[in-house]
């Protein structure tokens, strides 16, 4: 039972970072619409197409995790946005709430006990919460390091 719960707290440090870098909310604090959509010469992608990414995958991960009617969405069709920017500050806003709300619903699913880490989730392939779990935090990792360098890149103070 310790080794059980010693696991699942490793999980969310894992997922909510902070161990070898800052955490995520910190990351994310005082991107503005203008950042957000800035441009960075020779890059394919901006901040904002990159939160929504985080965000739908994330997403994405979550709801397979949970929905027995879980249905995949279009690679990479569905997964990357066409829009360079935030159409206002609220849907940056409402973006980076839901990355929050998504990583905590993920955190409630591994912290809860009644869930075994280990089985594997019966409409899927093999997965498990563990490895969907450790993919989120491997996959907002190196996301939330791209938005780092671009925040940089663009002229913010981190």
């Amino acid at each position: 039972m310790k080794e059980d719960q010693e696991l699942r707290d490793h999980l969310e440090k894992l997922m909510r970072m902070g161990q070898a870098f800052r955490p995520v909310g910190e990351l994310l604090q005082g991107i503005s619409v203008q950042e957000a959509g800035g441009r960075v010469k020779d890059l394919p992608y901006t901040i904002w197409q990159l939160l929504e990414h985080l965000r739908f995958t994330q997403h994405d991960i979550l709801d397979f995790c949970r929905n027995s009617n879980y249905q995949e969405p279009a690679w990479p069709d569905d997964y990357w946005p066409s829009a360079e920017s935030p159409s206002d500050q609220a849907a940056l806003d409402q973006t980076l709430q839901t990355v929050k709300q998504d990583l905590d619903a993920m955190v409630k699913l591994v912290q809860d006990t009644e869930n075994d880490l280990f089985a594997p989730i019966p409409h899927g392939n093999g997965q498990t919460l563990l490895r969907e779990a450790m993919l989120i935090a491997e996959h907002n990792a190196y996301h939330l390091g791209q938005i780092v360098v671009l925040r940089r890149l663009l002229g913010a103070r981190l």
